[in-house]
């Protein structure tokens, strides 16, 4: 039995990290100490000087563990380390990292990527961000991609050279200079590489005279179509640079603090300054208790977000004192390996652009209170992603299922989500053509088989300049695929894949016997989710969409094979007075209520066809 006031007695008086836990056993408290003796005591003295937040945590601590350390630095790591890694209930909490998009220049790679990611992993890649500010990610990425055309395929390029494999679309329209083709220089590609890295690092003004040099070399040289590229490089920088405004006449690198709340949500807006110029912004939303100073909030925050960020700045302008200033400016300066200054100003231009970040602070609050629907949206994303260890956050999802009745009118339907969103248009529906008789595994190889083939083909008609890029409809493949069934569906639509060599997980969603979602088949495993989660009603929606569409497609052929049978039986009455009495009725009702004068109104309907209409329908 654990004895709190015996274990105060033989705390140490050494710095360290201490570790609050519940009577399950989990973590709802970090905190650093430069005396472990001294501050975990104060938790446990009178409960009238503690505020509410710090009370109710009291009341849920059943023990403690604490780690020594050989100083207060040492201390400030650690306690980063086990707040993200544990995420307490009671810490002031950056939203999970994992739900923030970064962009990832794969350095480690032979010929390396530029794209979007929300998985950071300890490794030699380089990482920009995060950005709460989707469309600037994107927008950021686009530049980048128009400015150089490096690879994003995830293909082995080595490889693809030894084999002299086919290229991909992207090298036919000239987005990507083609490494798998092995007609380029690694040192060439590496410079690119580099030259992104001066752009995500803020630093344009470098590359633009780099850039501009290698212009008039080329010029030089008579070699205009190199110097066209560089011109259009060189443009889009500056249109770049436009939007960047130029905020302080100081050429050091800052980052600007500000800070609002309400009951629902604290919001931390950060503007990134290089060289005097804003060159991006991005808000934050922390879990913070209002209880908490902005002292305290400011510095759970400084270190969340500075413990994971490439790029640290000489200097950091915040609206009040820290805690532990000194001890994180020398953490910092060791991530940086120079002086970090962290300061409050209290007049001058400092003093107002602070103001101006405080400013849009609240603006972003008020933006953010809005959309919290849709950031938990991302969330769900994020959880679906590491509940089936993705590489990656699968943004598009495609869902298929197959209605019939005893056979008859088979149809199969896909529905589409982008970013946890249902994308409508994109929902595409098929009939069963080559599948006889109740096989809904038969016919969702064929709808599979049809969507797939479709989109190959679709890709090839665009290298061959058969068709364009806006055109088509089938090219753009899902990140994930789930199917209505579990493992026999999933194993269909897997033999499918691996036959047009399309390399997409495939996972099922499980229905109980009462017709209700219990899980997802994934990987010969069956992963059973909890009712009560976001992430299980995410499931349930997708499940119950694709279930709908195809239902109501399948409602709707048989409608009008019912009304086709039924009108074509009348004498003089085909398929184009049909459609016609259709048109101007609405409805088999209407038509049966309607007299001699009202059907001769329909275009084509003469008397004679009247009367054999009345007559049909009084038989």
């Amino acid at each position: 039995m654990f004895n709190i006031q015996e274990q105060l007695k033989l705390l140490p008086n050494k710095p360290g990290v201490y570790i609050m836990k519940n009577k399950e056993d989990d973590v709802i408290y970090v905190g650093k100490a430069i005396s472990l003796k001294n501050r975990v005591r104060q938790y446990f003295q009178s409960a009238k000087n503690h505020p509410p937040k710090v009370q109710a945590m009291v009341s849920h601590i059943s023990f403690f563990e604490y780690i020594v350390t050989d100083t207060e630095l040492e201390a400030l790591i650690l306690e980063c380390n086990l707040i993200k890694k544990n995420r307490p209930k009671y810490n002031v909490l950056l939203r999970d990292d994992k739900t923030y998009p970064y962009i990832k220049v794969s350095v480690s790679e032979e010929y390396p990527r530029v794209l979007k990611t929300r998985n950071i992993q300890k490794d030699k890649n380089r990482y920009f961000g995060p950005y709460t500010n989707i469309s600037a990610l994107n927008e950021t990425l686009d530049i980048i991609h128009r400015m150089y055309p490096i690879r994003t395929c995830k293909k082995n390029i080595t490889r693809m050279i030894e084999k002299k494999e086919r290229p991909c679309l992207n090298y036919h329209i000239k987005k990507c200079i083609g490494p798998c083709k092995g007609n380029i220089y690694k040192e060439d590609y590496t410079q690119m590489i580099d030259e992104i890295l001066l752009i995500l690092g803020g630093k344009q003004e470098e590359l633009i005279k780099r850039l501009k040099k290698k212009m008039n070399e080329a010029s030089m040289e008579l070699n205009y179509e190199k110097a066209a590229l560089f011109r259009d490089q060189l443009r889009s920088l500056d249109s770049t640079l436009e939007k960047q405004k130029i905020v302080t006449d100081q050429s050091f690198d800052q980052d600007v603090i500000g800070l609002a709340s309400n009951e629902e949500v604290t919001c931390v807006q950060v503007f990134f300054i290089r060289e005097g110029k804003l060159i991006h912004r991005e808000h934050y939303d922390l879990n913070a208790n209002q209880e908490e100073s902005k002292g305290e909030i400011l510095s759970a925050f400084i270190k969340q977000f500075y413990s994971n960020v490439s790029f640290i700045p000489k200097e950091i302008l915040v609206e009040e004192d820290i805690l532990d200033k000194d001890i994180i400016e020398e953490w910092l300066k060791k991530k940086k390996g120079k002086k970090v200054s962290i300061k409050v100003p209290h007049r001058g231009d400092k003093k107002n652009l602070l103001e101006m970040v405080k400013k849009n602070a609240v603006i972003s609050l008020i933006q953010l209170t809005k959309s919290i629907p849709q950031n938990k949206k991302i969330s769900i994303i994020s959880e679906l992603q590491n509940l089936l260890r993705l590489d990656a956050p699968p943004a598009r999802i495609e869902a298929y299922d197959i209605s019939n009745t005893q056979g008859v009118q088979s149809v199969g339907s896909m529905v589409v989500f982008h970013e946890g969103k249902a994308k409508h248009k994109d929902y595409r529906r098929f009939k069963i053509k080559t599948i006889e008789g109740p096989n809904d595994y038969g016919s969702l190889e064929e709808i599979i088989k049809r969507r797939f083939q479709r989109g190959i083909d679709e890709t090839n008609e665009i290298i061959e300049g058969k068709l364009q890029i806006n055109d088509g409809k089938f090219m753009v493949f899902p990140d994930l695929i789930m199917v209505d069934g579990g493992f026999g569906q999933v194993s269909s639509v897997e033999k499918v894949l691996n036959n047009l060599d399309v390399k997409i997980p495939v996972c099922g969603m499980i229905k109980d016997n009462r017709h209700r979602t219990r899980g997802i088949a994934f990987m010969g495993e069956e992963i059973i989710l909890n009712k009560h989660t976001d992430l299980f009603r995410f499931i349930y929606r997708i499940q119950e969409e694709v279930h709908r569409f195809a239902i109501a497609y399948h409602k709707t052929l048989r409608k009008k094979d019912m009304l086709k049978s039924e009108l074509e039986e009348i004498k003089g009455i085909g398929e184009a007075k049909r459609k016609a009495l259709m048109k101007h009725f609405k409805s088999i009702d209407s038509i049966k209520g309607a007299n001699i004068d009202q059907l001769q109104e329909v275009k084509g309907i003469t008397k004679g066809n009247a009367e054999e209409i009345i007559d049909f329908f009084k038989k």
